[in-house]
Parts: structure tokens; C-alpha cells; sequence
């Protein structure tokens, strides 16, 4: 940063030291002296003083010290017959201090104020032998004069008051942003957290499901039937691989790795496959596709119809007990993707969800509202559970 911004800044955060220290220093230089003359000026004295202290103030309470000013330079014309004080100079340092700080009554009464007070100032000091007949010239020029400092002084506090305002005014703009920054992004860390949630759990919970239903599918046909452990065994090790992989390529999105965020997601062409899992694990589940599709589904969309396949065969799994089994139907309309999952299991069961709390059907109600889609997932009239969510096309 140049020198020269260096100070400024400096004086802007430091502005009541100054004002303090500029006081002082005129007080020394202009009230001062009249203590070291013979004999001693001490109504000069403090008059001056008070006009060179209230500059103290001035940035902070500039009414408070223009009207200190104002009543020293006013007892001056009575007090002080002779000449003026050099003080009276520090007048335009207060018309331009209430133009730039104070409110602006109080800056159009300053600047009415010291025009009357520079037009007595010529007549009391500069011109005393004017009475009431006519002006001459030089006084003319005098008081023209006179009141165009003040003017001037008072419109460079005015131009201050503007830039002060538009720079306030910025700042608070850019706060603002600041503020919304922060919030967008405090918004979009939760949203990403949800995401992230529904794709652990759907990986997870899954994955798990099929696992635990294995391995005690085996653990009581192996008495009978020795030979279906290691079968059960590999259905649980790929079962166990295909979830790690899925893991592994949700924390390569979440460290920023792009070779694995840019891997396939898994797509409706994937069901057939997913469901090739669930019937190793002894679950009966019947797949239809009808219609064709107008256009193709967003490949986010393709993966929320996909989880929401997965999460419903997997409450199937969990909560359908014994000799369930499933029936998934996808049907293409003009109007975007219907999605339907039933079971024959133990319906009231099933509408506990899958884990007590809610979040598995929670997931797949917050995946589709992305793409407006909706879900319905209840117990069915006739027995079993009966999953239905909808995912309209995405018009251009």
C-alpha cells in the first residue's frame, strides 16, 4: 500500500486523536499568545480557547461544538471592540465540519449562521464607521468575498457528507452480500449433507439388508444343505464389493478426486442387475417396463428412480418377512415416469419404514421433490406395502 493511502486510512480510524491533537496545537498557536503579551489579554484568551477547543469535537458532536464557537465568536463582537481574533479563521473548519457530520438542519443553520456572522465580523471590525447610508465598493467586495469562503467551505463539507453517505451505503450493500453469501452457503453445506446422507443410507442400508438376510438364510439351510454356504458366501463377498465400490466412488466425490466423481451413477438400465442381487438373497421379485419414454430422464432422475427401486426392495427385505415377494413396474406416460413396487409381506410392519426413524421413505420423498416428482407409500388394501412415486419430464 502507497504512504499516502497509508496515512489516510490511518486518520480515518484514528480521527478523534487528530481532531484532539489539531485543537491543541491551535489553541497553543492562536489563544496562547495573548497570555505572554503585557499585562496579560485574558478575555482574548478564552475566547480564543474555546473557539480552538471545540474543534476537538467536531467529527463527534459537531452541533455541541459549533454552538460553543458560535457563542464565543458572539460574545467577541461585545468583549473584544478593538480587532478580531485570529481564531475566527477555525469558523469555516466548523461550517465545513457541520455540512460533512451533522444533520442537515443543523448544517443549513451553520452555514445561515456564519454568513450573518461574516457580514458583523466586516461591519464590527473591517468597516465600523458604516452607518446606516450607503456601502462603498471595497466593503461590497469584502462581504462578497467573505460569504463566498463560507459558502465554499460549507459546499466541500457537503461533497464530504455525499461521499461519506455513498461509501456507507456501499459498505452496507457489501455486508449484506457478505451476509447472503453465507447463508447460500451454510444452504447449500445442508443440502449437501442431505445428499450425502440419502446416498449412505441408500448404499448402507442396502447393502447391509441383503447381507444380514444371507447370511441367516445360511446360517439355518446349511444344517440341512452344506453345500449352500459357499454360495450364500459369495452372494454376501460380491454383495459387500458392490457396496465398497459405491463407497468408495461417494468419498472420491467428497475429497474432490475427479476420476472417481466422473464414474457411471447407477441408471434404470442398472434394475435388472439390482434385482439379480435381491433374488440371490431369496426374494422373489418381478420386473415390467411398458411405454416408451417421450424423452430421456436427467441422469439424476434415472438415479432417484433407481434408489427408489433399491430402498423399497430393501424395506421389502427387512420388514416383509417370510415367502414375500415383489413386483416392480415402470410405465412410461406422456407426462414424465410412473413407478410402482409392491409386495405380498406383512404390510403394517412395513410402514414402520426401515430404521424406526423415517429415513428411508424420507430419502426417497426428498430425491424426487428435486424433480418434482411425488410419493406415496403406504400398507395396501388387500395386504403387503405398496410403494408409488412419480417423475415428470423435465420441459425445456
Amino acid at each position: 500500500m502507497l504512504v499516502h493511502r497509508r496515512l489516510y486510512t490511518w486518520l480515518q480510524a484514528n480521527s478523534g486523536k487528530v481532531n484532539f491533537w489539531q485543537a491543541i496545537a491551535a489553541t497553543l498557536i492562536f489563544a496562547v499568545p495573548f497570555l505572554l503579551t503585557r499585562g496579560g489579554q485574558y478575555v482574548e484568551f478564552v475566547l480564543s480557547a474555546a473557539i480552538c477547543l471545540s474543534l476537538a469535537w467536531r467529527r463527534s458532536r459537531p452541533v455541541g461544538a459549533a454552538a460553543v464557537q458560535a457563542a464565543a465568536c458572539v460574545l467577541q463582537l461585545f468583549l473584544v471592540p478593538v480587532t478580531g481574533l485570529p481564531a475566527d479563521i477555525f469558523v469555516l473548519v466548523t461550517v465545513y465540519s457541520l455540512a460533512a457530520f451533522a444533520p442537515r438542519w443543523a448544517s443549513i443553520a451553520g452555514l445561515a449562521l456564519a454568513v450573518v456572522g461574516g457580514a458583523l465580523f466586516l461591519l464590527r471590525y473591517i468597516f465600523p464607521d458604516i452607518a446606516g447610508g450607503s456601502i462603498s465598493f471595497i466593503a461590497f467586495i469584502d462581504l462578497v468575498a467573505i460569504e463566498a469562503v463560507v459558502l465554499v467551505a460549507w459546499t466541500f463539507g457537503d461533497l464530504t457528507r455525499t461521499r461519506r453517505l455513498a461509501v456507507q451505503a456501499l459498505q452496507d450493500r457489501a455486508h449484506r452480500l457478505e451476509v447472503e453469501r453465507q447463508q447460500e452457503r451454510e444452504l447449500a453445506a445442508a443440502d449437501e449433507r442431505s445428499h450425502i446422507a440419502r446416498e449412505m443410507h441408500d448404499i448402507v442400508a442396502h447393502s447391509l439388508s441383503v447381507i444380514i438376510t444371507q447370511a441367516d438364510g445360511a446360517r439355518y439351510a446349511s444344517a440341512a444343505d452344506p453345500d449352500i454356504a459357499p454360495k450364500t458366501l459369495g452372494v454376501i463377498a460380491e454383495t459387500g464389493r458392490s457396496s465398497l465400490r459405491e463407497m468408495r466412488r461417494l468419498l472420491g466425490v467428497l475429497r474432490g478426486d475427479e476420476a472417481a466423481s466422473t464414474r457411471p451413477l447407477p441408471s434404470l438400465a442398472d434394475v435388472e442387475e439390482l434385482l439379480g442381487t435381491v433374488k440371490r438373497s431369496g426374494l422373489e421379485a418381478a420386473f415390467s417396463v411398458t411405454g416408451t419414454p417421450r424423452r430421456p430422464l436427467p441422469p439424476g432422475a434415472e438415479l432417484t428412480a433407481y434408489r427408489v427401486i433399491q430402498e423399497s426392495l430393501t424395506n421389502v427385505l427387512k420388514h416383509a418377512g417370510p415367502d414375500a415377494s415383489a413386483k416392480i413396474a415402470l410405465q412410461w406416460t406422456s407426462a414424465g415416469l410412473e413407478l410402482g413396487v409392491n409386495d405380498n409381506g406383512l404390510g403394517a410392519a412395513s410402514a414402520l419404514h426401515d430404521d424406526g426413524a423415517g429415513q428411508g421413505i424420507k430419502g426417497m420423498a426428498e430425491r424426487l421433490s428435486l424433480y418434482d416428482g411425488t410419493l406415496t407409500a403406504a400398507p395396501a388394501a388387500g395386504g403387503g406395502f405398496r410403494v408409488k412415486a412419480f417423475i415428470p419430464y423435465t420441459e425445456a
